[in-house]
């Protein structure tokens, strides 16, 4: 893993995308790990009466996968000291085999003085935006 360097980042400089598959299998594992079996994320009767097309990821899952696009690019977890995202619209994941493609992107908004850059996160799924005002703030060395 190569740790980014402060003085190496530049505003504007685009994240290497990522494209993450999220699968029906995917969301029972983080429902284990998270205890949050809401029926939402894995009964799609249910989850349709409730309103919703069919079973959604957990949003702390998409929130994640976000996360890590950006501490892949830092080179250390423990760069990241903030994060913050608003839930446009769910993930909805089909009973198949190739579950549902959240796309992910990011750009550096700004570079700090402290040595903190802004990173600006894109989620999107089925051509729509999954995350809104997904900001991440991360000390490089």
């Amino acid at each position: 893993m190569t740790l980014r360097r402060w003085d190496d980042v530049v505003e504007g400089e685009e994240l290497p995308s990522r494209e993450v598959r999220v699968t029906r299998a995917d969301l029972v594992r983080y429902a284990g790990a998270s205890l949050d079996f809401n029926p939402i994320h894995w009964n799609e009767r249910f989850a349709r009466e409730v309103g919703l097309p069919g079973v959604i990821a957990h949003g702390m899952l998409t929130m994640a996968l976000a996360g890590r696009l950006v501490t892949d690019w830092a080179g250390d977890p423990a760069a990241l000291v903030d994060y913050s995202v608003r839930f446009a619209r769910p993930v909805v994941v089909p009973d198949d085999e190739t579950g549902a493609l959240v796309e992910l992107s990011g750009k550096v908004g700004q570079k700090r003085e402290d040595g903190t850059v802004r990173v600006d996160v894109t989620a999107r799924c089925a051509g729509q935006s999954v995350l809104g005002k997904a900001t991440a703030v991360v000390r490089l060395g």
